[in-house]
């Protein structure tokens, strides 16, 4: 074990940030128990915060935690059995599992995915599917609490009441974490890719935290749409949502630069996009699935895609069809509306248009509140009263948008740009 107390700490809570996810879906594959895991881990993260700025880190931190997490449930059982009067029995089903390496039971063979496996199991038809989705970000993909309720567009506190209320549904109910059958899959798969294009949400725009981007968790967001649609090949809403996260995530190497502070899409180095998976992008958007009608959330997606596409294959930002653009967000303000499309199609019109443009169309957002819980709303505004030349009204919007941002990175870029609004002119 190496390490002094304060970079303990830092480790630490990269290793929360990284690693939740893929050590709640171990624990969960092994033991079932919704209402213990959970609090396990907390507490094994909790123990490691006394004793590793004292200790020394391990030299496997994951590992660590796994391992202090599963003797906390292996307690807790053993306690629920002494209880219960059932201890062989218990014992023996653990010995079990644990011989068996926690895999999770498929007797059919449906999935081979283990994390898809942990996302279809949250997707039960019992819960809503935005509970689902949102179990599914915490429990499974590691999304914190404070990102997922800026996912969706609500305080902090109300989403997390909501995922205590769902945790105890759950349990109440004896909903069963079992993969679904073939019959089963299809009823699932829609909340499924909700949930994956929310993760590749998260991975890129992270409401809190120090990262400007979580370009590995956007990529695992890839690789399930990936292993999902394999089950499906045929589905237009998979086709369309792989082709939208790989457009997106093409661009990663070019979002940060070296010290890696956020590049803006206009100021970023297209040469450093990757060019094959915007290809296989295209070759899907012109794919059959979807040709034709399609459903109102595949629609959503290929909208997006088609927007995405239009940054992808335009060689410089000049040469970016602002106007299609647009048009394609005036569909899918139609499709699915809602204030976070809004706010990106304003941008979009401000720079078809020009900045007035764009103002007028943030003023003329429906459910400000909801953007309102996001500093995006106010920063967006500041950066257009900026470009109209309305400097004192560009540094009010920044103010607020800096009082509402929670990650260090797009802070930082904030104070940046707000800093300079103070400089005098050349």
């Amino acid at each position: 074990m190496t390490g002094e107390p304060d970079a303990s700490l830092a480790l630490l809570g990269s290793v929360v940030r990284e690693e939740w996810g893929r050590l709640t879906s171990l624990l969960l594959a092994r033991f079932r128990r919704l209402d213990l895991v959970e609090d396990a881990l907390a507490d094994a993260v909790e123990v490691a915060a006394r004793r590793w700025p004292v200790d020394g880190v391990p030299d496997s931190p994951a590992a660590w935690l796994y391992t202090a997490a599963a003797r906390r449930v292996l307690d807790r059982l053993r306690a629920e059995a002494m209880q219960h009067r059932r201890m062989p029995l218990l014992v023996t089903d653990i010995q079990r599992t644990a011989g068996s390496g926690g895999a999770m039971a498929d007797p059919g063979g449906l999935v081979e995915d283990d994390l898809l496996r942990l996302v279809l199991m949250c997707t039960h038809p019992a819960l809503a599917p935005e509970a689902a989705s949102a179990l599914a970000l915490r429990l499974v993909v590691g999304v914190s609490t404070p990102d997922i309720a800026r996912l969706f567009l609500v305080p902090e506190a109300t989403m997390a009441a909501r995922l205590t209320r769902d945790k105890k549904k759950v349990v109440a109910a004896g909903i069963p974490f079992a993969v679904p059958g073939a019959a089963e899959l299809p009823g699932r798969l829609s909340t499924v890719a909700q949930t994956v294009y929310l993760a590749f949400t998260a991975g890129y725009a992270p409401g809190s935290g120090p990262d400007p981007v979580r370009a590995e968790l956007a990529g695992e967001a890839v690789r399930l749409v990936r292993a999902v649609r394999a089950l499906t090949p045929g589905d237009p809403t998979l086709t369309a949502l792989l082709a939208l996260v790989l457009l997106q995530h093409s661009r990663r190497d070019a979002r940060t630069d070296d010290a890696g502070r956020l590049v803006l899409l206009a100021d970023q180095d297209r040469s450093r996009w990757h060019r094959d998976e915007i290809a296989e992008a295209v070759a899907l958007l012109e794919s059959a699935p979807l040709r034709g009608g399609l459903p109102v959330q595949a629609a959503a997606y290929l909208l997006q895609a088609r927007i995405a596409a239009e940054h992808a294959l335009a060689p410089r930002p000049d040469d970016t069809r602002w106007d299609r653009i647009v048009a394609h967000y005036d569909l899918l303000v139609a499709v699915a509306p809602g204030p976070s499309v809004e706010l990106a199609r304003a941008v979009a019109v401000a720079q078809a248009r020009g900045p007035g443009a764009g103002l007028a169309a943030i003023a003329a957002i429906s459910g400000v509140g909801g953007v309102g819980a996001s500093h995006r709303f106010d920063a967006v505004r500041a950066e257009l009263l900026t470009r109209a030349g309305r400097v004192a009204a560009a540094r009010t919007a920044y103010d607020a948008a800096i009082s509402l941002c929670r990650n260090e990175a797009e802070l930082s870029h904030l104070h940046d740009r707000r800093a300079a609004l103070d400089q005098p002119p050349g």
